[in-house]
């Protein structure tokens, strides 16, 4: 009898020890740092978490000329080149036309605008369910893609990509 219930014991704590486990994997993290381009100076990190159906993004800038910039999520992962156009163009694969995210029609990788403030620091968030992380699906899957920063102002109208200008920073959204 007691090797019964020993049995037992063992099998609801495998169990229980299962099902935390299980919960922490909701969650998914990924930070990656930017690199300069266009012979800028700025640097920074952005942070992808993905929890219950949703991504929340935070990205955190330094050396930015003091104003309005754009930032995007491109087509690649691929940074390699001096002004950042290795990146290709902006991530779209709802085939959608260029625009302001959550007013009307965007592109998913239409990000939008934050100010830097006069010492060249910047953030800006967004949580959306448009994206996620690493489940393969084209439409929403980031991983893969390159994240882009902008020397100027997306206007939100010009096509494809809003006339944001130069590309002063990149990074690879990849584990």
């Amino acid at each position: 009898m007691k090797k019964i219930i020993f049995s037992t014991a063992v099998i609801i704590s495998v169990l229980i020890g299962c099902k935390t486990n299980s919960t922490s994997n909701d969650s998914k993290k990924l930070v990656i740092t930017f690199e300069p381009k266009s012979n800028s100076n700025v640097s920074g990190t952005a942070t992808f978490i993905e929890k219950n159906g949703k991504v929340s993004f935070v990205a955190k800038l330094a050396g930015l000329e003091p104003g309005v910039h754009a930032i995007h999520i491109h087509e690649k992962s691929d940074c390699s080149a001096a002004d950042g156009s290795s990146a290709g163009g902006h991530w779209n694969p709802t085939f959608k036309k260029h625009g302001k995210w959550g007013v009307g029609e965007h592109h998913k990788g239409d990000i939008g605008n934050f100010t830097a403030d006069a010492s060249g620091n910047g953030t800006i968030t967004l949580t959306t369910d448009e994206w996620d992380m690493g489940s393969g699906d084209p439409t929403k899957d980031i991983l893969g893609k390159g994240l882009i920063v902008h020397k100027g102002t997306d206007d939100f109208v010009s096509q494809p990509s809003g006339d944001a200008g130069a590309r002063v920073a990149c990074s690879a959204i990849i584990r």
